[in-house]
C-alpha cells in the first residue's frame, strides 16, 4: 500500500524527457514525409501527441494560445528532426484558423493529419453556469473544432489530397456531471464527426474521434484536489491512464492501421463508460451510499 495521501500527489502529467523516451509500439519513420497539425500542443495531451508524431518522423504544425509553451514544445520537436510551424492563435477565430492552414500549405505543400485537441472547461455545477462561461466552452470545444475541420477539408478538396481528422472528445456516454458544458460540446463534435465521415468520404477524408477517460495531465489541476484524487476510482481498472495512451491511439487511427476506419469513436478510458462514478467538482451527499 502507498503512504501517499489522496490530496498529497506527485505533479500531474508526464515530463518532456519521459515523453521523449517513452517506449512505443510503432516503428521509426512511420510518418516520414507526412505533416501533422496538432492544436493545443503546448501542454498535456496535445504535447504528447505532437512528441510521438515527431518521434515517428512527421513534420508538425502546432498551435495554441500560449506562445511561450509552444516555443518550448517546438524546440523539443525539432530535436527529433521535425520541421515545425508554430502558430500562437485561438481556434475560436475562423480567420486565424484559415490563416494558419494557408501558411501550413505554403510551407509544406500538404497536410496529412489534423489532430483537433485544443479545448477547455472548468468544473462547476451546471445550475451555476454564467452565459459567458457556457459560451466560452461551447465556442472553443464545438465551434473551434468545426472551424478547424472545415478549413482542413477545404484545402484537401482543393488540392485533391486525402486527409485524416482525429477529434479528441470526451467520454460522454454516461453523462458528465460538473462539466456538462464540455460534455455537450464534445458530444456534438462526436456526432458532427459521424456526419462528416459520410459527407466527406468521396473526398477521401476520414473523420474519427478519440475519447479519453481519466487520463492524467496537467489539466487535472483545474479540478478540486478532493475530486481529482478520486479519478482513479472512476473505472473498473481502478487507475488513471497516461498521455501516451491517447497519443498512441491517435497514431493508430492516422497510420495505415486505421485506413478502413471512419466515423468511429475510440474510448480510451479503462472501461469508464461501463462502470464508475465520476464527479468533477464534488459528489452531492444525495448520491453517497452509506457503508
Amino acid at each position: 500500500m502507498s503512504n501517499e495521501s489522496e490530496t498529497d500527489q506527485k505533479p500531474f502529467g508526464m515530463p518532456d524527457d519521459e515523453l521523449a523516451a517513452y517506449p512505443t509500439v510503432f516503428r521509426d519513420g512511420l510518418f516520414d514525409g507526412r505533416t501533422v497539425l496538432v492544436s493545443g500542443a503546448g501542454s498535456g495531451l496535445g504535447k504528447a501527441i505532437a512528441f510521438l508524431f515527431a518521434r515517428l518522423s512527421a513534420d508538425l504544425v502546432i498551435c495554441g494560445r500560449n506562445r511561450d509553451k509552444l516555443e518550448v514544445t517546438a524546440e523539443r520537436l525539432r530535436g527529433f528532426g521535425a520541421d515545425v510551424d508554430l502558430h500562437a492563435m485561438t481556434i475560436r477565430d475562423p480567420e486565424q484558423v484559415d490563416a494558419m492552414f494557408a501558411a501550413a500549405w505554403d510551407r509544406f505543400g500538404r497536410l496529412d493529419v489534423l489532430i483537433n485537441n485544443a479545448g477547455g472547461q472548468f468544473p462547476q455545477p451546471a445550475i451555476d453556469y454564467s452565459v459567458k462561461g457556457w459560451n466560452a466552452v461551447i465556442d472553443t470545444n464545438l465551434n473551434g473544432s468545426w472551424y478547424m475541420m472545415q478549413a482542413a477539408a477545404r484545402h484537401w478538396r482543393d488540392a485533391g489530397q486525402p486527409g485524416c481528422i482525429i477529434n479528441i472528445v470526451a467520454n460522454f456516454w454516461r453523462g458528465m456531471p460538473d462539466i456538462a458544458h464540455t460534455g455537450a460540446a464534445r458530444a456534438a463534435v462526436t456526432f458532427l464527426s459521424r456526419s462528416l465521415a459520410v459527407e466527406w468520404a468521396p473526398l477521401r477524408i476520414r473523420v474519427n474521434c478519440v475519447a479519453p477517460g481519466p487520463v492524467e495531465t496537467e489539466g487535472f489541476n483545474v479540478y478540486p484536489k478532493e475530486a481529482s484524487a478520486k479519478f482513479k476510482y472512476t473505472n473498473p481498472m481502478l487507475r488513471t491512464g497516461d498521455v501516451m495512451d491517447i497519443a498512441e491511439a491517435c497514431v493508430y487511427v492516422a497510420a495505415p492501421s486505421g485506413k478502413f476506419m471512419t466515423g468511429e469513436c475510440i474510448a480510451v478510458d479503462g472501461g469508464q463508460q461501463l462502470w464508475g462514478d465520476n464527479w468533477a467538482y464534488a459528489k452531492p451527499d444525495y448520491f453517497k451510499i452509506p457503508d
